[in-house]
């Protein structure tokens, strides 16, 4: 069965018809937002509809667009217009962005449009993957330092489970290219409890056939290669849409990019560390190791 169309699925493919109509015609974001085609649209504004990140507005904003753009078929038109109405409504994290880091709402709704994940985390285990306890003691060993509220990690970690079922899921699950650096496995978060049952859990999704998941050692068996010293995620989105690279920084902000050199720099460090990894085969074995060194 296929899925609901999702209201930022829905924008994201919006805003890159919407640029790709505005390259084949020849014109920069300066020259469409001086040609007052659509009244009241700034820079701003016209940037963040490309990128998916706002919607355009009303049917006539989008009209006016695409007799910019010379797109004079209705059934083309009509098209767009169907997809800009399935954008308009609300996503499920809507009610949480009060509580989310900059630049989240954007990677969650670009994580919602994925069709593959590949993500590397030399810290932690990968969000996508964490349990609820490892989650919640994660935000709580935080707090004082963020000066974060209870409410703030409640949000959070219910925003992160929900996050989660897209691997899951009956209709087409993500499919989920995981790396662990075996540091982030071995640091005790909370209780040996705790870390015990992220091991059973790590163990039971990377039996998933949409899951693949890959522990980088700290003592590889032979002399390799490059290790990244941050967290990543390549998306690639369903039909034309372009692929995606999400990064976070020191100040909790999250930034996705869909430069091509980007995308294919981070694509390229997510080959190298795959190949330096062991083999997906071996992750069961190593995470019943580390269970049982725990004290």
């Amino acid at each position: 069965m296929v899925q609901k169309p999702r209201p930022t699925v829905r924008r994201i493919e919006l805003g890159y018809e919407l640029r790709q109509l505005r390259a084949r015609a020849g014109m920069t974001l300066e020259e469409v937002i001086e040609s007052g085609a659509v009244s009241g649209l700034h820079f701003a504004k016209l940037q963040r509809v490309e990128t998916g990140l706002q919607d355009l507005g009303t049917a006539g904003a989008l009209r006016g667009l695409l007799d910019l753009y010379n797109v004079t078929d209705e059934r083309d038109v009509e098209q767009l217009l169907d997809i800009q109405r399935q954008g308009a409504s609300q996503d499920w994290w809507t009610p949480f962005r009060s509580t989310m880091p900059s630049g989240m709402p954007r990677f969650v709704g670009v994580e919602s449009a994925a069709r593959e994940t590949w993500a590397f985390h030399p810290v932690l285990v990968l969000g996508l993957l964490q349990t609820k306890a490892y989650s919640q003691t994660l935000y709580e060993l935080s707090q004082p330092i963020e000066e974060t509220t209870t409410e703030f990690i409640n949000r959070n970690v219910e925003v992160r489970m929900r996050r989660k079922e897209a691997i899951t899921r009956s209709e087409e699950p993500l499919i989920l290219r995981a790396v662990l650096w075996e540091p982030a496995l071995r640091y005790l978060i909370g209780s040996p409890a705790v870390m015990r049952e992220q091991y059973d859990e790590l163990a039971s999704l990377a039996s998933l056939p949409n899951v693949t998941i890959q522990v980088l050692p700290i003592h590889p068996p032979k002399i390799r290669g490059y290790v990244p010293v941050h967290d990543f995620s390549v998306l690639q989105l369903n039909g034309d849409l372009p692929t995606s690279v999400q990064v976070d920084n020191a100040w909790s902000a999250t930034s996705v990019t869909d430069k091509p050199r980007e995308v294919g720099r981070f694509t390229r460090k997510f080959n190298a560390i795959t190949a330096s990894a062991l083999p997906p085969e071996d992750t069961p074995t190593f995470l019943k190791k580390l269970s049982r060194e725990l004290k």
